[in-house]
């Protein structure tokens, strides 16, 4: 078992079940609550949602109890832990915005970031992939 397990998880083929339906069955195979101890991000294009836990928990076995769910099956989603990565995607950057910009931006602590080892500008597409020293700077 890894020493640093992600403390986020992904839901696939999350349409059939509303938001507001996905944020209950969490709460109800937690125990926890929305808002204070983990966040949800929708995201409808890919059909999925994100769960982020704010309070510690054992985020393996939580993907296991929701692997055996009644309701989970019902709505024929799955849900995993979604690897922890050092790169991420930053879109909408405006094109006058310098990579040096940008790695200032995300090397601040107040924004939630950390040591930044790279950023490759992308200008035609108005993004960057902005690559952590470590996993935890891009939060």
């Amino acid at each position: 078992k890894s020493a640093e397990t992600s403390p986020l998880v992904v839901f696939e083929n999350i349409k059939g079940c509303s938001p507001k339906c996905l944020r209950m069955l969490l709460e109800n195979i937690s125990g926890l609550s929305v808002s204070e101890d983990f966040t949800v991000e929708v995201i409808p294009e890919m059909n999925v949602a994100v769960v982020t836990f704010i309070q510690s928990i054992d985020t393996e076995e939580f993907v296991k109890k929701c692997s055996q769910n009644k309701r989970v099956k019902e709505f024929k989603m799955t849900a995993r832990l979604l690897e922890l990565t050092q790169s991420i995607k930053a879109e909408n950057i405006p094109d006058s915005v310098s990579t040096d910009y940008i790695t200032v931006y995300f090397e601040s602590v107040r924004n939630g970031g950390g040591p930044v080892s790279d950023v490759q500008l992308f200008p035609e597409e108005n993004s960057a992939i902005i690559t952590f020293c470590d996993h935890k700077g891009n939060a």
